[in-house]
């Protein structure tokens, strides 16, 4: 993992989070800002899927557990997916505050994969 490509990461999650939370709990229902806002954050994942694979044979393998980060990774790709599903279905403000709830777990994912990748030893 690129740690300033981790930093950018989390900190679009975490306001992307904080503005879900902020809208759903002011009574907004989801919107075209919410769910873009999640939509960010899936397409910053989807390069991650990328420069996961790309890394090991770039001479930047992982020191932790592949088989863990790869479970992160994947199950962070399918959170903001859930989410927004979630939010279509059911069009009510409680819908936003579970897409800001996930966008923090993402936030908290991606720092996860990045101990994994850099800290650990296996």
């Amino acid at each position: 993992m690129i740690l300033w490509f981790t930093i950018v990461q989390v900190v679009v999650a975490v306001a992307a989070g904080l503005f879900c939370l902020i809208a759903g709990l002011a009574g907004r229902r989801p919107s075209d800002w919410t769910v873009g806002a999640l939509a960010l954050v899936e397409l910053l994942l989807l390069a991650q899927v990328v420069i996961a694979i790309v890394a090991p044979f770039a001479g930047n393998p992982p020191s932790g557990s592949l088989l863990e980060f790869w479970v992160y990774l994947v199950s962070a790709v399918l959170l903001p997916v859930g989410a927004v599903a979630w939010a279509l279905l059911e069009r009510s403000r409680w819908s936003t505050v579970i897409m800001g709830i996930a966008a923090l777990s993402i936030a908290v994912m991606i720092w996860r994969m990045q101990v994994i990748w850099t800290v650990q030893l296996t």
